[in-house]
């Protein structure tokens, strides 16, 4: 008996502990009623708060274009399905969930719950540098460079006064092949940040300068062997978002997938460059082309009425395992308030972050979790009916609508993993809502419920069996 009562108490600690850290507001407000009366101040609790998603807090709507112009088009698809993963962990790095990145053809959407500041929503997605390295030739930069010179003589002007305008007037018997000044003295060798494994940042041994030590993956590292082999004796150029880090020229060719980009950085500089490639470099470059603050006017709406059919819903629970199934059916009710508590003790400290959807899954879960009180109730009437003690009864109960119980909720949870990993966001909301829900409703079925059951086995209420099952009769 005193193990039953310690199971009690420690069963009660439990539901309070969660009960105090869910309403902590609340909790806090007594404590500061109590604190005005007593000559000692008790501590307050540090307040958490539920964190929603965008539908029901609002946010910012982003979207993006992607530049797939030089991509093959059988890497289309592949390289916008890995620009979306970037950016969705890009946003999680930064601690915002249940971020929504979609790709629509070549365009990105992205939605951040709770960024009501659109320049923050942007800077959490960040200006991801897009890293590139392109080869040319000796010749193809004198003979550029050569081509200026006579430009300027002809229009007796610097190289910095001509315009495009100059440029276009220029006919083939002014100078002949002109254009060739137009032309990029680099062209790209695919190999870009996407290959890249790690970006650190070490100080240079002979100028002391921050420099930006790369390494590759296997397909990078194959890459730039190639690269460096062919190009030996001639520059091989580092570009970043368009702009030319460096020029080197490749005195050999280089196995291993490591390479060191330098330039004028400062140290900070340095570091949040190596930053922003190693959260991922963008496997092709992006534009913001719109964004949008969304309120949450309509999202307060829907929680509230999420909220009262939660409570609803509960109640009616709560009201219809009483009326038909008695004394048990009261245990279940208090381990169901129990499992709701907890749910959302989880929530809030994990945390989750809660959508519409999310919540959803969460009312669905209620219904759920009292499933398992059902089967064994219904269980321990049958082994009751059979004249076997309530002790017995509860005992034989537990162990033989276990197996039941089991394989229904591994089904759901199943059902659960996998809608959590194959869909989008605002899905996966209600998967995680509904896989707490499963695992907390064993523990409340399975645990909570029969520690009551075990407390009033074998006392007095034992013997009333009306209290068991409205069909049998008093002895």
């Amino acid at each position: 008996m005193k193990i039953k009562k310690i199971l009690l108490i420690l069963t009660l600690s439990l539901f309070l502990f969660s009960s105090f850290l869910v309403f902590e507001s609340e909790v806090n407000k007594g404590i500061e009623e109590v604190n005005k009366r007593v000559p000692f101040e008790f501590p307050t609790l540090m307040e958490r708060d539920f964190i929603f998603g965008l539908d029901l807090q609002g946010g910012a709507h982003l979207r993006y274009e992607a530049d797939l112009e030089d991509v093959p088009s059988g890497e289309k698809s592949q390289r916008m399905e890995g620009l979306r993963n970037l950016i969705e962990r890009r946003i999680d790095l930064y601690g915002v969930g249940e971020s929504l990145v979609q790709v629509q053809g070549e365009r990105l959407v992205v939605e951040i719950p709770g960024a009501h500041d659109l320049d923050e929503a942007i800077d959490i997605i960040g200006e991801t540098p897009f890293l590139d390295f392109r080869e040319t030739s000796f010749e193809t930069i004198k003979r550029q460079e050569d081509k200026w010179k006579e430009i300027e003589e002809f229009l007796e002007k610097g190289k910095e006064e001509i315009t495009l305008e100059d440029l276009m007037a220029l006919e083939e018997s002014d100078i002949d092949n002109w254009e060739i000044v137009l032309q990029g003295g680099y062209t790209q060798t695919g190999l870009t940040g996407r290959h890249l494994k790690n970006a650190r940042v070490v100080m240079h041994p002979v100028t002391h300068e921050p420099a930006i030590t790369l390494e590759f993956d296997s397909e990078g590292a194959k890459l730039f062997e190639e690269i460096t082999e062919r190009n030996i004796g001639k520059p091989l150029a580092t570009f970043l978002d368009g702009e030319i880090l460096q020029v080197a020229t490749v005195q050999e060719k280089i196995a291993g997938g490591e390479a060191q980009i330098t330039g004028n950085f400062k140290i900070e500089e340095a570091y949040e460059i190596a930053r922003d490639l190693r959260i991922g470099a963008l496997p092709v470059p992006i534009e913001l082309i719109s964004q949008q603050s969304i309120g949450p006017a309509l999202g307060k709406d829907s929680l509230s009425v999420s909220v009262s059919a939660a409570i609803f819903g509960f109640l009616l629970v709560v009201l219809f395992m009483i009326i038909v199934y008695r004394l048990p059916g009261l245990f279940a009710a208090i381990s169901l308030s129990f499992y709701a508590i907890f749910v959302l003790f989880l929530f809030k400290f994990i945390p989750i972050t809660l959508t519409l959807s999310g919540i959803a899954g969460f009312i669905l879960s209620i219904g759920m979790a009292i499933d398992a009180n059902i089967l064994i109730i219904s269980r321990l009437r049958e082994e009751i009916r059979e004249g076997k003690s309530v002790k017995k009864a509860v005992e034989d109960a537990y162990k033989r609508a276990w197996p039941s119980i089991r394989d229904g909720n591994i089904t759901t949870l199943v059902v659960a993993i996998i809608l959590f990993f194959i869909t989008t966001s605002f899905v996966r909301g209600f998967a995680i809502t509904l896989i707490l829900g499963i695992l907390v409703s064993l523990l409340s079925a399975m645990v909570i419920s029969r520690a009551f059951l075990v407390i009033f086995d074998d006392g007095k209420l034992s013997r009333v069996k009306k209290l068991w099952d409205a069909k049998l009769k008093q002895q």
